[in-house]
């Protein structure tokens, strides 16, 4: 396993001062999120101007890319054909995984489903696979939902995300059946009543997260992925989750 960042850590930035930033963090290795909300690299770009989308997203500073993290903000057929550019820039810049959202809760399975099986139909003659993320008031947040997705789709598995699953309301919260889903991991600190804190604040033990990830076999990224908040140094909070990462590997 080994420790990344996000560029939607930082979603005021351009794409190319977010590489920087995490440069100058000491990462090695980055997630960009691909977000119609951003002026980063959204999705709607990608379709309109491949090639440089393409370009720009190789200018990493020689920082290697382990996933994207896709955020579509349309529905239909425009959200497949975004879909179906972004696992071309994927297979293009060598990259597995992709992360999706899940649908809000209470919405149809089967319609998850089907759902599902076109993302999966689109990456599979690229080499993509999907993590479906795990997150709060989606139904990625009941994990056994999650593993019946999982089970139904083949190229479908999980972007574990634990803090979704500390803080969720919900009776269910043991993910420990869905780690053999895991495809890419998200994390930040996290209290039961609060989705993010400072780090070494909170309640997530990473040192046991990363005990159970090794004894599934994942071996890919741990991504750090935080929202800003106007107290928190973004900066100062990814090096030290950085640096108490780095010392549990």
């Amino acid at each position: 396993m080994y420790v990344a960042a996000s560029t939607g850590c930082f979603p005021e930035l351009s794409f190319i001062e977010a590489i920087e930033v995490l440069g100058d963090l000491e990462f090695t290795t980055v997630e960009i999120e691909l977000n119609d909300r951003t002026d980063q690299i959204p999705p709607r770009r990608i379709v309109e101007e491949f090639d440089e989308m393409l370009r720009i997203v190789r200018d990493t500073h020689r920082l290697d890319i382990c996933s994207y993290n896709v955020k579509i903000d349309v529905t239909g057929d425009g959200y497949y054909e975004r879909f179906e550019k972004i696992c071309d820039l994927a297979k293009a810049t060598k990259v597995v995984t992709l992360t999706v959202p899940s649908a809000e809760h209470g919405s149809p399975f089967n319609q998850e489903v089907e759902h599902l099986q076109k993302l999966a139909e689109i990456g599979y003659s690229r080499g993509v696979r999907i993590g479906l993320k795990s997150q709060i008031g989606c139904l990625s947040e009941d994990p056994d939902t999650v593993k019946n997705l999982c089970d139904y789709v083949p190229g479908v598995g999980l972007t574990l995300d634990p803090s979704h699953y500390l803080c969720s309301t919900g009776k269910n919260k043991n993910y420990e059946k869905l780690l053999k889903y895991v495809f890419h991991v998200h994390l930040r600190d996290s209290k039961k009543d609060k989705l993010q804190v400072r780090v070494g604040q909170g309640e997530i033990d990473y040192s046991r997260l990363i005990t159970q990830l090794q004894n599934a076999g994942y071996q890919q990224a741990l991504s750090i992925e935080m929202t800003p908040e106007a107290d928190l140094d973004m900066r100062q909070e990814l090096r030290k989750l950085r640096l108490l990462l780095d010392s549990l590997l």
